[in-house]
């Protein structure tokens, strides 16, 4: 059987289990960004740090003039590159006719299919500091991996439950509300959840 199309979670969110054993993931729900043979890897959406875009973008000695962006958390996107920065954005019109050769607008982009992109170079905070780049943007520090086989086999254990992503949970949901909300694309709650989780 293939196995890409045996189970592709891309472009799914991934919602932790009441019983889930890492503290990295209890209550979290991840957007999965790229799931391949090779593994998997996806940014949490719901851990806002205490650090706001406005003080990181000072910390890369860039000014941010859009005042509804400054003011926003970045999120703690999980336990790989803690020191790292990911921007999961929307890919617009306008950008499509900025692309380059390779289709990417900004020099280290991965383009999901359903719409978004995780970028990694400065290059796109650059473009927001402009006034221009994405509209919509979820900031991270550090992403949440997968090896060949990993995600696949939590799943299985009951680990996490998949849904397909929707943008609107991610840019405009309250953040409190999104693990609830995640729960709700699937048809239940979290009081549900807790109902069915036993112990073998």
């Amino acid at each position: 059987m293939d196995s890409q199309s045996a189970s592709n979670f891309t472009n799914q969110f991934l919602i932790a289990m009441p019983g889930m054993a890492d503290d990295n993931f209890a209550g979290s729900v991840v957007y999965l960004c790229e799931h391949t043979e090779h593994g998997a890897l996806g940014l949490v959406i719901n851990k806002p740090s205490d650090i706001k875009l406005g003080r990181l973008f000072e910390k890369v000695e860039l000014a941010l003039d859009r005042e509804e962006l400054a003011e926003q958390p970045v999120y703690l996107g999980g336990p790989v590159q803690v020191q790292r920065g990911f921007v999961l954005h929307e890919q617009s019109e306008a950008d499509a006719a900025d692309l380059d050769a390779d289709g990417a607008l900004y020099s280290s982009s991965l383009r999901i299919p359903g719409g978004m992109a995780m970028t990694t170079s400065k290059d796109v905070l650059e473009a927001l500091a402009c006034g221009a780049g994405p509209k919509r943007v979820l900031v991270t520090l550090g992403y949440a991996g997968w090896s060949a086989g990993q995600l696949e086999d939590e799943i299985a254990r009951n680990g996490w439950i998949t849904v397909d992503a929707q943008p609107e949970l991610i840019f405009e949901t309250p953040i409190e509300q999104r693990y609830e909300r995640a729960l709700g694309l699937l048809g239940i709650s979290q009081m549900m959840l807790s109902h069915q989780a036993g112990h073998a």
